[in-house]
């Protein structure tokens, strides 16, 4: 049932990233490290200077472009070396002297954004006419003018910057804990075999058709991870009085309102998500009425949430096979798409396979230079054929922002991270439904696409509505504690999954293994995210390459514009409910036609 875990050092090389080209060796990124240490000293000699003339401005800009490039490649290797194993530590070691570098380096700075705040209106504008170069990054010169009101003085902010290495304590601590530190009993499946349950097999596991073997899982994950309910509920009242104290030091209404400003993200669009998910419930308790009734089990329990309606129609995936498939799947995106998804499957972008102490989950780095780089926990089943479609839309849509933006403007911000990644598995979702009619396998696809409805914008607005009130409890000087916590969960839980749905106790500690609650209010942009993919999927499977175009122009478009201007280019507008409701009604039809189907 499970693959072997193993260490490090036996995982295959062709299965692991190739962070050498980063930095060929250690030696060669502690180098680095050694003359990051100047940056400083080199940043304050712009300090005082940066409203004296257009010159001395745009110097400064392009030295900011040099320091972000290296930064980036710099922490990148750290970060993706500490992923490797977090029990390693030498490369966590590397890690810390990244971060104390980002962190120095950024404290040097500090003075920038108030320098550029205070310089006249008048003056400015003569700067551009005097020195054409700048236009490159009035956008740039826009961001930071349009939170004047969020600015303190030069003082304040080399203060505040300085804090932001403590900042990051709670999700380190709380990293640590669960990645290396946090070891949990083996589990028995059905055939009498001993298995390792961890973070990465957990919910492979809770697909198994046998439901003894399912709830013993459940049952024996939640039971290991309430012993340490009262340490991580800990770091998360850290990490909402961190979130607290910069957002009142910038002068913010709550921590909501300054995590969505830094994107330009209006947070009535948060609170309308919300709604219309409440308004669109009816559909879920429809699915999991579903559910119970295909399971053929008198009650549903929250361990049978995972394992497929039509469960012998599974097949297992190799790695192999997922790649060719997502291959064939985004050929409507155009020859060079594809190509570039090659590049990165033989170039070893990828770091393929759970080993011991490899961060759990997935992503994409981000960091695009000299190219992404992808960690995966990869099983041969559907879910992570998906989920390496999943992070190959997020590395190709830095590749695209990266090629062609310039530094300043190549990084493309949260809010629209999730479209490019969902664009693919739906994507790839439409391709595996179009190559069959086999009405079992059929089933098993839509079940597939259900959940993803289910786990990307119930199970994340669900998440986001937590968080919500998280948030509003601490800004009322409540701790959060764990039995706080696992009630307003197990609360929402109710809610959002209703009365077909035995909310199991154990669901209540479901809070704790969730790393997104450390990410300042991220997860809501998933639901966001996979509602905009949906249009944007439909419109190209409908129009072809002028919307393929489109797309193109809007992976290309970093944080060129604000995120919402973005998409309307792609063809979606996210200040409207319209996307949402149109999403969940697609569910709605697909729960509709899985009736027909079994």
């Amino acid at each position: 049932m499970a693959q072997k875990i193993l260490k490090r050092s036996e995982v295959a090389v062709e299965n692991t990233w190739n962070l050498a080209d980063m930095f060929e060796s250690d030696d060669a990124w502690l180098k680095e490290y050694e003359a990051l240490k100047e940056f400083p000293g080199k940043i304050a000699a712009f300090k005082g200077k940066l409203g004296e003339s257009a010159a001395g401005l745009l110097e400064f800009l392009r030295f900011e472009d040099e320091i972000d490039v290296r930064l980036s490649v710099f922490y990148g290797y750290a970060n993706c070396k500490g992923d490797e194993d977090t029990a390693n530590g030498f490369y966590q070691d590397l890690r810390g002297k990244a971060m104390s570098t980002y962190i120095a380096i950024s404290s040097a700075g500090s003075f920038a954004t108030p320098e550029i705040m205070a310089i006249p209106e008048e003056t400015l504008k003569g700067f551009f006419e005097e020195e054409k170069e700048l236009e490159t990054y009035r956008r740039v010169i826009h961001s930071i003018r349009r939170r004047a009101a969020h600015v303190l003085s030069p003082e304040c902010e080399k203060l505040l910057a300085s804090a932001g290495e403590m900042a990051d304590g709670p999700d380190n601590i709380v990293g640590i804990l669960r990645n290396a530190d946090l070891k949990f009993p083996s589990v028995t499946d059905p055939e009498g075999n001993e298995l390792p349950l961890t973070g990465g097999s957990f919910v492979p596991y809770l697909e198994s058709d046998n439901v003894e073997f399912r709830k013993q899982v459940f049952e024996t994950y939640y039971n290991r991870l309430g012993e340490f309910k009262n340490t991580i509920a800990a770091t998360l009242d850290a990490q909402f009085k961190q979130l607290r104290f910069f957002a009142e030091a910038r002068k913010y209404n709550s921590t909501l309102e300054a995590s969505l400003d830094r994107t330009e993200v209006p947070v009535e669009v948060y609170h309308n998500l919300i709604q219309a998910v409440h308004n669109n419930l009816d559909k879920m308790y429809s699915y999991v009425a579903l559910r119970k009734k295909l399971l053929g089990v008198d009650e549903l329990h929250m361990y049978d949430v995972y394992t497929p309606i039509v469960a012998d129609a599974a097949s297992e995936i190799s790695y192999e096979e997922a790649k060719e498939n997502v291959l064939e799947a985004l050929q409507v995106l155009g020859e060079d798409y594809v190509e570039l998804l090659k590049e990165g499957f033989n170039n070893r972008w990828i770091d393929v396979y759970e080993n011991e102490g490899k961060r759990g989950g997935a992503y994409s780095s981000g960091n695009s230079r000299p190219h992404p780089y992808v960690l995966l926990n990869h099983k041969d089943n559907l879910d992570s054929m998906f989920t390496l479609a999943h992070e190959m839309g997020h590395a190709l849509h830095s590749y695209h922002s990266t090629h062609n933006q310039p530094i300043c403007t190549s990084d493309y911000v949260i809010f629209v991270a999730e479209v490019a990644s969902t664009c693919n598995e739906i994507l790839l979702m439409r391709h595996l439904l179009s190559k069959t009619t086999d009405k079992k396998e059929r089933a098993y696809l839509i079940n597939h696409f259900l959940d993803q409805f289910k786990g990307t914008i119930y199970r994340q607005t669900m998440f986001a509505e937590f968080e919500l009130e998280m948030g509003k409890m601490s800004e009322s000087g409540q701790t959060l504690t764990a039995d706080a916590l696992s009630a307003k969960y197990h609360e929402l839980n109710k809610l959002y999954f209703g009365s077909d749905m035995v909310s199991d106790d154990g669901i209540a500690l479901e809070w704790a293994r969730i790393p997104h609650f450390f990410y300042n209010y991220y997860v809501f942009q998933y639901a966001t995210g996979f509602s905009a993919a949906v249009a944007i999927a439909s419109r190209i499977l409908e129009e072809g390459k002028p919307a393929v175009d489109d797309y193109k122009r809007f992976l290309s478009g970093g944080s060129s514009t604000d995120p919402i201007s973005l998409l309307k280019i792609a063809g979606v507008d996210m200040s409207s409910p319209e996307p949402i409701n149109s999403a969940l009604k697609l569910f709605g039809d697909l729960i509709k036609e899985m009736e027909t189907l079994i």
